[in-house]
């Protein structure tokens, strides 16, 4: 077990502590031993830092994919082990685990790249949002940004209806390292789901992630309002596919997000009914 204290900001959580040459371990956010797995974007924005310590200074992520193996265990660090694929002219490729107790818990491949000025193109659907600052905050499950649902969060027909548009932040400045805003992008990249909102009877709005994607296009900035828009493509054999986009208060677009999830169920009982709505402090509808 390590001594070291619990990470109070996005920044902190970033701070990997270094084995060896490709070994890092990562402690978990406030408030992990209240759950019952691991926060999934705090694992992929480990992950993210831990191949980028190991990349050349000027190289920035333009993208991972990461699979979901195993759920976090919240009474344990996270140690993260780096294989240096490849490092090419413009481009090094990186394949991080993700490991507890021996286990994978989380596989991701990272690819970096050294910025080139090019013309740009943009036509990701994107809509007019309420300004944040006139919006409720609202508990979420990643306890160190702050959150202001578009859509809000619903408990309906005792099942839980999750935002599918929403302002998102780091809670507390980041320094100016583009990469730590990247790993910042991948911790917010695993709020809400795009199915959060469907209405299709007999089909499930959420569920466990198994694996997820981010494109990173404009360095913007984590700890400046970002809106996140995320909408569902395809479900099938219990699997959803969504994907979105994460823009700042501009409309310049940061990142592009793929994810698919396990479509499960969720009727909640009685009490946890009660504690999930205290927490979100919503009522539950009919």
């Amino acid at each position: 077990m390590s001594g070291r204290a619990t990470p109070r900001t996005l920044a902190e959580l970033l701070e990997l502590e270094r084995l060896d040459r490709d070994l890092f371990r990562g402690e978990n956010e406030p408030g992990a031993r209240d759950r019952l797995a691991l926060y999934g974007g705090q694992v992929a924005a480990q992950a993210l830092r831990a191949a980028g310590e190991t990349v050349e200074d000027g190289r920035l992520p333009h993208s991972f994919h990461g699979y979901f193996l195993r759920p976090g265990l919240v009474d344990r660090p996270v140690i993260f082990q780096v294989d240096r694929d490849r490092d090419g002219g413009s481009f090094s490729a990186r394949h991080v685990r993700a490991v507890q107790d021996g286990e994978v818990i989380f596989s991701m491949l990272a690819s970096f790249h050294a910025y080139r000025e090019s013309p740009t193109f943009d036509a990701v659907a994107s809509a007019d949002a309420p300004d944040p600052e006139t919006l409720p905050s609202r508990p979420s499950v990643a306890s160190l940004v702050e959150v202001r649902e578009v859509t809000p969060t619903r408990i309906i027909g005792r099942r839980l209806r999750h935002p599918d548009r929403l302002w998102v932040r780091a809670s507390a400045p980041l320094s100016d390292d583009p990469v730590a805003h990247a790993c910042a992008l991948a911790y917010a990249s695993d709020l809400g789901t795009g199915f959060g909102q469907t209405d299709v009877p007999g089909l499930p709005t959420g569920g466990p992630s198994i694996d997820h994607a981010v494109w990173f296009h404009a360095p913007i900035r984590a700890d400046e309002w970002m809106l996140m828009e995320l909408a569902p493509r395809k479900a099938r054999s219990s699997r959803g596919v969504y994907d979105g986009s994460l823009r700042n208060a501009d409309g310049e677009l940061g990142a592009l997000i793929v994810q698919e999830m396990l479509l499960r169920d969720m009727v909640l009982d009685d009490e946890s009914l009660r504690r999930v709505a205290e927490f979100l402090g919503v009522t539950p509808e009919d």
